[in-house]
């Protein structure tokens, strides 16, 4: 599906406004929200039936929206450059600006900067890294595509259905440690 401007430009509209986009990524669709609305990410944990403490993946458009958010020395930097970004997840330390709702009861920060070309317009679009976390609740399988967002979750609960399509992984995105290089979660 070939990206269309207007549609993202009103998702954006709905994540200023403090509401939730359900779009697509690599895998799954996803529920974006500004991460630093408190209001927006309460809302998309209790769509999930998810706790806080768990915290939340950020997906970005390129390194530089999240820069000023991770902690990581010249070493683990180099492990995590933006040619191995791509579709997976790294787990790093995290500044005073993250708040507490997306590090959960962590010191650190999931982030991963998006290779799909619609969650990655989106972050561009919006001017900042978002929340992006399977659109689901907790315990079901994530949708795969807008029509399954749509009879999943309940009417009102999503503020605007990004129009795509997902991308060719089969499953969640790696997870690793940006320090360690240690495996989180295996791609599935």
């Amino acid at each position: 599906m070939r990206l269309n401007e207007w549609n993202l430009r009103r998702a954006v509209l709905a994540l200023r406004a403090g509401g939730i986009v359900a779009h697509a990524t690599e895998a799954v669709f996803g529920l974006a929200c500004d991460p630093f609305d408190e209001v927006a990410v309460m809302r998309v944990l209790d769509v999930k039936g998810r706790s806080m403490t768990q915290g939340l993946i950020l997906i970005a458009h390129d390194f530089e929206q999240v820069a000023a958010l991770v902690n990581l020395e010249a070493a683990a930097f180099a492990r995590v450059d933006t040619r191995r970004l791509g579709p997976t997840t790294w787990v790093m330390p995290a500044t005073s600006k993250v708040p507490p709702w997306i590090r959960g009861a962590h010191r650190t920060i999931a982030v991963r900067v998006t290779v799909h070309p619609q969650a990655a317009s989106l972050c561009r679009f919006f001017g900042a890294p978002l929340v992006s976390t399977s659109a689901n609740r907790s315990g079901q399988r994530p949708a795969r595509d807008a029509l399954t967002v749509r009879l999943r979750l309940s009417s009102g609960a999503i503020d605007y259905i990004l129009p795509g399509e997902v991308g060719g992984a089969r499953g969640p995105s790696e997870i690793r440690d940006a320090i360690t290089d240690r495996v989180i979660r295996a791609a599935t």
